[in-house]
């Protein structure tokens, strides 16, 4: 009977390939302009979605929702047409509190069973400047479609050796008034803050053919 040879790997190896790896990957550019006109989806793997409201008058209460998608048309040449879609679960709310977050789920709040989505469509863009732009846009929560705009800033773009793609980096943040969806136990207290502000980092993979 044949016999398997045992290989015996160099400890060194693994950290010589996360060198390697680290070499491969160069610092990102923050020229939009270098960017080819394109698609591109997002990286649920390098995405954060958090919300905070006041709580009491005093202090920001910080939460998160552990699953979004979003999908961006981009065409670095003509900033002011680009194209936003990101859609959040609500049942993917997460305060570190189980029963807090079957609470938020319930029909007072988000009402994720019957309805399960929170979506931003840009609608137009706002250039500020070469890496920051104001998107204009609706957001549908609850059932209820409001405008609302999205502070977002570029942070730059680079390839991802892992994925053998491009990658590009986003911050975006939005509020609204839980009063215009009709969220909320609390109506005109200060127990918990009217406003909720959305925080968003997200990357974005250049989208395959």
């Amino acid at each position: 009977m044949a016999h398997l040879a045992q290989i015996t790997v160099p400890g060194c190896v693994p950290g010589c390939l996360a060198l390697a790896l680290t070499a491969c990957v160069s610092p990102p550019t923050t020229d939009p302009a270098a960017l080819d006109a394109g698609n591109w989806a997002l990286d649920p793997a390098h995405a954060r979605v958090s919300w905070q409201v006041r709580h009491l008058g005093l202090s920001w209460y910080t939460a998160r929702f552990d699953a979004a998608d979003a999908s961006l048309e981009l065409d670095p040449e003509h900033p002011e047409n680009a194209k936003l879609t990101a859609i959040v679960q609500s049942a993917s709310v997460s305060t570190g509190d189980a029963a807090f977050d079957e609470t938020l789920r319930s029909s007072a709040w988000l009402d994720a069973e019957r309805h399960p989505q929170i979506v931003f469509r840009s609608t137009s863009v706002e250039p500020n400047s070469a890496t920051t732009a104001r998107v204009h846009g609706e957001l549908t929560l609850k059932g209820v479609t409001r405008d609302a705009v999205m502070e977002t800033e570029f942070y730059g773009s680079t390839h991802n050796p892992l994925e053998g793609r491009q990658v590009i980096g986003f911050s975006g943040e939005i509020s609204a008034e839980f009063e215009d969806f009709g969220v909320g136990a609390f109506p005109a207290t200060n127990f918990i803050g009217q406003t909720v502000i959305v925080e968003i980092e997200a990357e974005f993979l250049e989208a395959q053919e």
